[in-house]
């Protein structure tokens, strides 16, 4: 700057603050910045803060600082010398030098041999210099043997001989040019570089500093000095950014250093002279065991070139912790990398290299990163399969599946701007080297080991990868590779029947498991909010468990296994199914048998010491079954039911999306696939053909557990009134007398049931199992009614208490709104209502209705079924009549019929004789051959006309 003519200060003429430590300046210097005031001189002032600047960043001290500064205007205040040179600067710097100048010793000795060092760099044409160095060097004989005179003498000789050198004409002709530009370019070039790195802050090597553009400007000035080029400048600039962020991995470096590479290999005008000075900067360097000899320019490139190969042949391995340099390092090698060599070993660069070179460039990055990728995972699989108990081959393509998927998400993004194939290249080359290792252990395969599915889902995963890859660019006509189908369409082809055989034996092992757990089952609740027992959860997750393996394979699958599968479900509930219903009884086995018909008679009942009814005898197998059938337990049953119903459609939905996944997989991994690669059907499959598959199992299920529901539902009121109840409610009632034996007396034990059914019932349930009761109680009532036997007899007056007592039962049900809902209530006691009327008419009226209902019966009609009970026909008529306190109906049954009074009925009769005896038939048979007179036949008419007016409205109304 000072030979150039700008104005710099001496450091006495400015004060500064001292700081207790070297870099305290550069900490502060960000935020004292924009505080300073430019008064006075602006070029001067930030010429001044520029250098200071510049001198922290050479990491220089003050005191050195000061001490050039004085030298150096000392220097160019000479007038002894033409154009200056470094080797002058560094005779002017040595010259009237002396220790104490400096803080020790040891920093005098080491500068002092720095001057001498670059001199001897400098003149090493003249051997003579050498020998003046010596003494130079030598602080003894330099410092304090010799006089000052003697060392400007010594000074004086060296300096004849770098006057002469510095006279010497350029080489090129350039102007400006020095013998020096030539001779000392490697020491100029290591200068330069040294003083380019003064733009990166010493705190954050990453960094530039914000003054690096006019830092640059005032290096400038050194260019005719150091022999420095725009071309060179931009080649050693290029070079030191990427030195530093080799140092640093700062991508913002990279992208400084591939723009000034690009500025390089420009086509802009060069002229001649100047491409011949930087062609004979020549450098040596070997190649394949040969020394080459380069330019500096080619020099740098082929270093450039050599760090970008190096990585970019192996950057699945290099950038796999920092894949963001990646972009920036392809952007270098493929700017820089453009050079070949000649057969003479001459290096020639390419400035426009084709489409075609460059995409061929990346393509074999591609191809030798995948082979070193390959190789790499392959060595550490063996150990790995020990630690993971994994098949190696699985493994193996877990490991590949992970560069796929790195090449696809990090690297192909970047490569498809320069090589749109590379994703297919890849692709091809991992799945060859998988190929290679799969294709042996494909034809040993058997049967669908726990080896066999690792390895076979792994390859499946691993092509699915390797498609998407494949296919990450438009490839001609639109078509994927037969080849890249090859994993699949082999493991297709001996996958299906050992998957099938597979699904098939797990049809046994299912059968079997869930026999037992239906077998140990005590029909308990799991808990009082899971109230649906263990059996069912059981025989659920073993199904569920399956399904998952089945779909956990991860291998070609279609719909014969899919039938397979539903197949199984199909069955195992169906068997799950049967064996609770099997486990039922017939609810009419907790019925009681029908006593004898009697007539009714006023002294029928002096005493009741005994039951009328006889209990019902029931087979050994059914009395087990129903000891185990108690109330709470049917009540667990039908909640494990319906826990089974909503299992069905979870289940359902679950093995739908699962399989709709299935398809999904495939159509995202081969959109576009030739229907020709998959002629043999891997997924192939027909939704409406799937849909009917799902609808004939699980709707076939869902309609068997509603039959079960109905039938445990049904035994659970048949249960609770005709046996939990019997005694007090069905034995009990109206028995010896209507006021005495109300239903009141009954109710709290109905409200005990109830409550404890309802605690014990899921909340979906309850309303269809406390209508189960109400029918089975208004049955109940019926029962009492008709079949009460020889105990039981109804006046008119009773009559109205009975209908009290129904309403008081149906009150019950409802629960002021709570419980069943009003309208089905009445709806259900309506046949209950009916019989009472008919209760409440004269016998005259039953009689005629009996003698009509007679009259449609047919001849040997037997005794009813319960749940077939008409209001009209003859069974019920006939037991009105004989439950009737009326003279008329006792005198009618005795002499038609002839039937016994209720005062000989026999406590020892054998169990349920009215029913099998002839003496019912022949009552139908006797009631159809009745014959009335025309007088009275008339007038009976006229009485039924009325009769069947008033009860059309619940005649023939089943029970």
């Amino acid at each position: 700057m000072v030979c150039s003519g700008l104005e710099i200060s001496l450091a006495e003429a400015k004060k500064k603050e001292k700081s207790p430590r070297f870099l305290a300046g550069l900490k502060n210097r960000r935020e004292k910045r924009h505080s300073r005031s430019m008064s006075g001189s602006l070029a001067f002032d930030r010429n001044t803060e520029l250098i200071e600047t510049f001198r922290t960043q050479m990491q220089i001290s003050e005191a050195m600082d000061a001490l050039i500064r004085r030298k150096l205007v000392r220097l160019a205040s000479g007038k002894s010398f033409g154009q200056i040179d470094v080797a002058q600067i560094a005779l002017g710097l040595l010259n009237g030098t002396m220790k104490s100048e400096f803080q020790n010793e040891k920093s005098y000795i080491q500068w002092k041999n720095r001057q001498a060092n670059i001199l001897e760099e400098l003149l090493s044409a003249e051997q003579s210099v050498g020998t003046l160095l010596a003494k130079i060097r030598n602080f003894e004989e330099w410092d304090i043997k010799m006089s000052p005179s003697e060392c400007r003498d010594v000074l004086f000789s060296i300096r004849n001989v770098a006057l002469t050198l510095s006279s010497m004409p350029g080489n090129l002709g350039i102007q400006g040019e020095t013998y020096y530009w030539s001779a000392g370019y490697p020491f100029h070039i290591r200068l330069y570089q040294k003083l380019l790195l003064g733009v990166f802050d010493i705190l954050e090597d990453g960094r530039l500093i914000e003054e690096a553009d006019e830092i640059l400007k005032l290096i400038k000035s050194t260019w005719p000095l150091l022999g420095i080029t725009q071309k060179l400048h931009d080649v050693l600039y290029g070079w030191v950014l990427f030195q530093q962020f080799v140092g640093t991995e700062e991508a913002m470096l990279l992208d400084y250093a591939v723009r000034k590479v690009r500025n390089i290999l420009s086509p802009e005008d060069v002229g001649k002279k100047e491409t011949k000075y930087l062609e004979s900067l020549v450098c040596c360097t070997r190649r394949n065991g040969s020394e080459i000899r380069l330019n500096l320019v080619q020099s740098i490139l082929w270093s450039i070139s050599l760090w970008c190969d190096n990585k970019l042949l192996d950057y699945h391995w290099h950038f796999r912790q920092k894949p963001r340099l990646f972009k920036g390092v392809l952007s270098m090698a493929l700017v820089a990398g453009n050079q070949k060599f000649g057969a003479s070993g001459n290096m020639e660069l390419m400035l426009d290299a084709s489409d075609e070179i460059i995409a061929s460039k990346v393509r074999m990055y591609v191809e030798t990163s995948a082979e070193a990728a390959c190789k790499r995972v392959t060595g550490a699989i063996n150990a790995g399969s020990k630690v993971d108990k994994k098949h190696p081959l699985a493994l193996l393509a877990s490991e590949l599946k992970s560069i796929a998927e790195k090449q696809l998400t990090v690297y192909h993004p970047v490569l498809r701007h320069w090589c749109a194939e590379a994703g297919v290249v890849s692709a091809l080359k991992l799945h060859r080297f998988y190929g290679e290792r799969l294709e042996p252990f494909l034809k040993n395969i058997s049967c669908l080991s726990e080896d066999v599915k690792q390895v076979l889902a792994a390859a499946i995963l691993l092509e699915n990868y390797l498609l998407e890859l494949h296919s990450s660019e438009p490839v001609e006509n639109g078509m994927h590779s037969p080849l890249m189908l090859d994993f699949e369409r082999k493991i297709g082809e001996i996958a299906r029947p050992i998957i099938l055989d597979w699904v098939i034996a797990q049809h046994a092992r299912i059968l079997e498991w869930t026999g037992r757990a239906a077998d140990l089952e005590n029909w308990e609740p799991l808990s009082h909010q899971q109230k649906q027992a263990a059996s069912a959860v059981e025989v659920f997750r073993i199904i569920e468990e399956t399904v998952d393996q089945f779909f956990e394979l991860r291998l070609p699958v279609d719909i014969t296994h899919l039938q397979a599968l539903l197949s199984i479900i199909f069955h195992t509930l169906d068997a799950y199914l049967q064996k609770v219903v099997n486990q039922l009884v017939d609810k009419h086995n907790l019925y009681p048998p029908a006593p004898p018909l009697t007539r009714y008679k006023e002294t029928a009942f002096p005493s009741a010491k005994k039951k009328l009814v006889e209990s019902v005898v029931l087979d050994n197998a059914v009395n087990k079954k129903l000891d185990a059938l108690t109330t709470s337990k049917l009540c667990v049953r039908m909640n494990t039911l319906q826990y089974m119903q909503k299992k069905i459609s979870t289940l359902e939905d679950g093995i739908r999306e699962s399989w709709s996944a299935v398809r999904l997989l495939k159509d995202q991994t081969c959109p576009d696939v030739d229907p020709r690669w998959t002629s043999n059907g891997i997924l192939e499959m027909c939704s409406e053909s799937v849909d009917e598959l799902f609808v004939a199992t699980f709707d076939c299920i869902r309609d068997s557990a509603a039959d079960a529901i109905r039938k445990t539902c049904e035994l659970v009121g048949a249960r609770v009134v005709f046996w939990d109840l019997r005694e007090p409610f069905i034995f009990n009632l109206y028995h010896g007398g209507v006021e005495g034996a109300r239903l009141e007396t009954t109710l709290p034990q109905f409200d005990r049931v109830l409550n404890n059914v309802c605690a014990l019932i899921d909340d979906t349930l309850r309303d269809i199992v406390v209508k189960s009761i109400f029918k089975a109680s208004l049955e109940g009532y019926a029962w009492v009614l008709l079949d009460g036997g020889p105990s039981c007899a109804f006046s008119d007056f009773d009559v109205v208490m009975m209908e009290d007592d129904l309403n008081i039962l149906k009150d019950l049900f409802v629960a002021e709104g709570e419980g069943l809902p009003r309208s089905l209530v009445e709806e259900e006691a309506r046949f209950a209502h009916q019989i009472l009327s008919l209760f409440s008419l004269r016998a005259e009226s039953v009689i005629q209705l009996l003698m009509t209902s007679s009259e449609h019966s047919s001849i040997g009609l037997e005794a009813h079924k319960y749940g077939h009970r008409h209001l009209g026909d003859a069974h019920t008529l006939i037991r009105v009549l004989c439950h009737k306190k009326e003279r008329e109906a006792s005198k009618f049954l005795k002499l038609h019929y002839h039937l016994p009074a209720s005062s000989v009925y026999d406590e020892a009769a054998t169990e349920d004789a009215s029913v099998k005896s002839p003496l019912m038939a022949d009552l139908i048979k006797r009631s159809a051959s009745f014959r009335w007179s025309d007088k009275g036949s008339s007038s009976f008419r006229s009485f039924k006309k009325k009769i069947q007016e008033a009860t059309s409205d619940f005649r023939h109304v089943g029970w």
